[in-house]
């Protein structure tokens, strides 16, 4: 579904912001809404802030800052089993596992959207904590101190050593994959809504719907302008559904913003095949 005027103005407004400046949890139930016009979200606001107090009130009485191992035990008692936020194997096929108001209602979601509620409650409290792009699996990381952990959200905010981040890894990418600096990278909040999305994209694309996954790409740029493989996928698919003037528009931009050669290249030649086509 194409978000209303007034999504796309503000979808527009987050895209003119600086990467530190865009509000995740903002942004992630606007997006929400999209595929349910007219939702009221204030009561999923008010939860978002139940959530950061109930993790408050279960380390009150401590007579100093929480240590990390305190934080991750908060975090994982009042999401997962408070709320019962956890992931199974289901949510892989739920359309709506990527929707964060559905999640709330449901309380079973992606790794990614599930992964956005520990981030936005762990954030209420002051505290470093960041999304990783791991492959397969989104996780997050807390930081105190010199010190990090990494949490899977998804597991019902199970701590991973370095030996489960192999494992999983390996598991994702094969037994040739080996844990690189990449992977402990974090990711900025654009990042972690273009990997939300990209969900719903790939759901799409894999039924056969491109129209709608070229909808959804649309939507993803308008706050993320700046991602040039978006746009030349963009373009790409908007050439096999024969909206010529659309792939044209979408191609050029991905020259305006891509640096690989034989891409440009091959973009440059397919460009020119649709210009004809329009003559």
């Amino acid at each position: 579904m194409k978000p209303t005027a007034d999504i796309c103005k503000r979808l527009v407004e987050a895209g003119n912001l600086a990467d530190n400046e865009v509000d995740l949890v903002t942004l992630a139930l606007m997006l929400g809404t999209v595929d349910r016009p007219g939702v009221n979200l204030e009561p999923y606001r008010r939860h978002l802030g139940s959530l950061g107090g109930e993790v408050t009130n279960f380390l009150h009485g401590l007579e100093e800052e929480p240590e990390l191992d305190e934080r991750a035990e908060a975090l994982t008692q009042i999401l997962h089993r408070r709320y019962g936020y956890t992931g199974t194997e289901e949510a892989f096929h739920d359309p709506e596992g990527a929707n964060l108001t559905r999640v709330i209602d449901r309380r079973c979601g992606l790794p990614v959207t599930i992964g956005i509620l520990y981030l936005a409650t762990a954030r209420a409290q002051g505290w470093v904590a960041d999304g990783l792009d791991f492959p397969g699996r989104f996780l997050v990381r807390l930081e105190h101190q010199g010190e990090r952990m990494i949490l899977d959200p998804f597991a019902g905010g199970r701590v991973l050593s370095a030996e489960d981040l192999r494992d999983m890894l390996k598991a994702f990418s094969g037994n040739h994959a080996e844990l690189k600096p990449r992977h402990y990278q974090a990711m900025s909040a654009r990042k972690i809504l273009i990997r939300l999305q990209g969900n719903i994209r790939g759901r799409l694309l894999r039924a056969d719907r491109l129209g709608d996954a070229v909808q959804v790409i649309e939507t993803v740029l308008l706050f993320a302008p700046g991602e040039a493989d978006l746009w030349r996928e963009c373009g790409l698919l908007h050439s096999r559904l024969d909206n010529v003037a659309e792939a044209i528009t979408a191609l050029e931009e991905y020259l305006k913003l891509g640096d690989n050669m034989d891409v440009r290249y091959g973009t440059s030649v397919l460009l020119q095949e649709l210009r004809q086509r329009l003559n």
